[in-house]
């Protein structure tokens, strides 16, 4: 098994009821998780950073994960991000030329409410990056595994697909 560094970001993956509130709120611990490795009976090497729903995440917070990733030593990286901005993030650090192996993946439904969907998606990204040896980028979601400019969301059905379009 490769050394692989998680990036927890939030994201609706990370959110949690709050009976105060009425809201779902971010957890910024990585409780959803540890919750994932103490059930795979697995010790990830985990840091939680920036804490925010995907809609929230701009260039800065985009910058921090670049030197997050340049700050370690792993060459394999995945990163659990929210739905809807993915694909920017992926974009970004495509641009960044880190030369390592990332994998981004996310969950439409907060593992907290149904962690069928956020372990899946979990599942699968750590599946796939620990057999990959090209070093890029990708995006783990829905069952779909590919390169980040291969990979929409498709918002009027809910879910990710596969796209033919090569462009970011």
């Amino acid at each position: 098994m490769k050394k692989i560094l998680i990036i927890n970001t939030g994201g609706t993956f990370n959110k949690v009821y709050n009976p105060l509130t009425g809201n779902l709120d971010i957890d910024s611990h990585g409780d959803a998780l540890k919750s994932i490795a103490e059930h795979w009976l697995r010790d990830f090497k985990m840091i939680n950073i920036i804490g925010k729903d995907s809609l929230d995440i701009n260039e800065k917070d985009r910058e921090l994960m670049v030197r997050t990733i340049k700050e370690h030593k792993e060459q394999t990286i995945m990163i659990v991000h929210g739905t809807d901005t993915i694909d920017k993030t992926a974009h970004h650090l495509d641009l960044a030329q880190l030369n390592r192996e990332i994998i981004l993946t996310a969950a439409m439904v907060p593992y907290s409410i149904n962690p069928i969907e956020a372990t899946a998606n979990f599942a699968s990204a750590y599946g796939y990056i620990n057999a990959v040896d090209k070093r890029a980028v990708y995006i783990a979601m829905n069952g779909v595994i590919k390169d980040y400019k291969r990979v929409i969301k498709n918002k009027e059905k809910g879910y990710f697909e596969e796209t033919q379009n090569n462009n970011p």
